[in-house]
């Protein structure tokens, strides 16, 4: 008997929890088989909605750059590329309140967070690319008729930049940090991509490699893969909960899941 568990996610000082449905996992002639437990039928899905840092792209060194160019010029410390990958994942005000003195309480945070917004926006494609095996994966997807969504807690305008430039012939969908939309871990991102796919929950899988991506996918009520090379170990992410998720070390490895 498999029973409906209650996650509870904190964010932006507000608490918002669901009830999810576990997913069991069974195997089948090698090949993974999804079943829902209500309806012990296997899962069809229609599309796939991606994170953008750390899951399609590796960003970190962009950041780091850029956030170390502003914090020079206000006179802070700098960050490590391992500090800057451990800061990033809620969005720009967040980070900037991680990694300058004082965070969100110093007098020149706003001025800092400004600077490097627009810093960023123009320096965010330097050293940034596509994980490895990342364009074969999309490409494989698209051919076999999956819908596929960005959503990711970078600005509207650094998403759309970086997904027409190198994701252009896959993404359907590609969704930032706007006016009305709270940032991910809440569900606004996922379920207006849902709404544009023209897809229903069911027919989604979300993919990330943080405890921010576990937890969006929860609130949104779908299931998780998480990755293995970006931003966060696998101890890491079983530390935050995902041990139901399923965890894949190479993108191409999410074909055998969606079998």
């Amino acid at each position: 008997m498999f029973n409906k568990s209650l996650y509870l996610a904190k964010f932006d000082e507000t608490e918002h929890s669901i009830l999810f449905s576990e997913l069991k996992e069974t195997t089948s002639g090698g090949k993974c088989c999804l079943f829902s437990i209500e309806g012990g039928k296997k899962m069809n899905y229609k599309a796939v909605i991606f994170d953008m840092d750390g899951t399609l792209l590796n960003t970190v060194e962009d950041l780091a750059d850029s956030v170390n160019y502003v914090m020079n010029q206000y006179g802070f410390p700098t960050k490590t590329v391992d500090e800057v990958k451990h800061c990033v994942g809620s969005g720009a005000a967040v980070f900037i309140g991680r990694v300058i003195p004082d965070g969100k309480n110093n007098e020149k945070f706003n001025e800092v967070l400004k600077s490097y917004k627009a810093y960023y926006l123009d320096h965010c494609n330097i050293k940034t690319g596509p994980y490895e095996h990342i364009i074969d994966l999309l490409a494989e997807l698209k051919n076999r008729g999956y819908k596929i969504a960005i959503v990711s807690n970078k600005s509207m305008g650094a998403v759309k930049e970086l997904s027409d430039l190198y994701f252009k012939d896959y993404v359907d969908v590609a969704i930032g940090v706007e006016e009305g939309l709270q940032r991910k871990p809440a569900p606004d991102e996922c379920l207006a991509a849902i709404r544009e796919l023209r897809v229903s929950k069911d027919d989604c899988i979300y993919v990330g490699d943080s405890e921010i991506d576990h937890l969006t996918a929860i609130n949104t009520g779908i299931k998780c893969i998480s990755c293995l090379w970006g931003f966060r170990t696998r101890e890491e992410l079983l530390a935050a909960g995902a041990e139901g998720n399923f965890f894949v070390e190479d993108p191409m490895e999410i074909l055998d899941i969606l079998k």
